[in-house]
């Protein structure tokens, strides 16, 4: 039951950072501003691997980040 879980969560958390990076390909981005957004998101991606609960928190503090830059969703 557990393991279905997890699945799940992993699921959730594929798809907002398919989302993040979505939003930080969007070409109104500034490359030096891309390429640092870029950069932690593959961090986020990392640990995910390993800690499902961290790479949420984390995510959740670069998407608060990417709404404060005015980034929006594509």
């Amino acid at each position: 039951m557990e393991r279905d879980g997890q699945l799940q969560l992993y699921g959730v958390l594929a798809a907002r950072l398919k989302q993040a990076h979505l939003r930080v390909a969007n070409p109104e981005v500034p490359d030096g501003t891309r390429r640092e957004l870029s950069r932690r998101l593959l961090a986020v991606t990392a640990v995910a691997k390993h800690d499902l609960a961290d790479a949420a928190r984390r995510l959740d503090v670069l998407t608060a980040e990417l709404d404060e830059l005015g980034i929006p969703d594509r």
